[in-house]
């Protein structure tokens, strides 16, 4: 996964920056407000229904956002793109976890973890002597 941002003009809310889409947004949000309500971690069958609830559009939530703001909606997502444009970046990335042991989903800290250790690569790239241009 690719992450690209603009110092000059970085959104808010960090879900805008992992995402691309506005409606990829609001699923992944959807996804982590569904994981904390059940305590940060739910099994995998417990993912799998709320994927299938998405695609039959039975998750009705509030928008903060226009034209939508305060109104009640309903929100649908293609099952096949949930796992892939949603759930896979997100454990890719470091911010869900799967225990294939346990066989459940947890919101993890790893995102942070590896964000600082991505600045700490950038600074060690800083500190070595420049290529020899011939």
């Amino acid at each position: 996964m690719v992450i690209l941002f603009d110092q000059y003009n970085l959104p808010d809310d960090i879900y805008e920056i992992i995402f691309a889409t506005k409606q990829q947004v609001i699923v992944a949000k959807l996804l982590i407000e569904h994981m904390f309500r059940a305590g940060k971690e739910i099994g995998k069958t417990e993912m799998s229904l709320f994927a299938t609830k998405l695609h039959e559009g039975e998750i009705i939530t509030t928008i903060d956002e226009p034209p939508y703001k305060g109104k009640k909606v309903k929100i649908s997502y293609n099952k096949r793109q949930f796992y892939d444009r949603i759930l896979t970046p997100m454990k890719s990335m470091g911010i869900i976890d799967y225990d294939l042991y346990k066989k459940t989903y947890s919101i993890s800290e790893k995102f942070n973890k590896n964000m600082m250790r991505i600045g700490l690569m950038w600074l060690q790239a800083l500190r070595k002597p420049p290529l020899k241009l011939e």
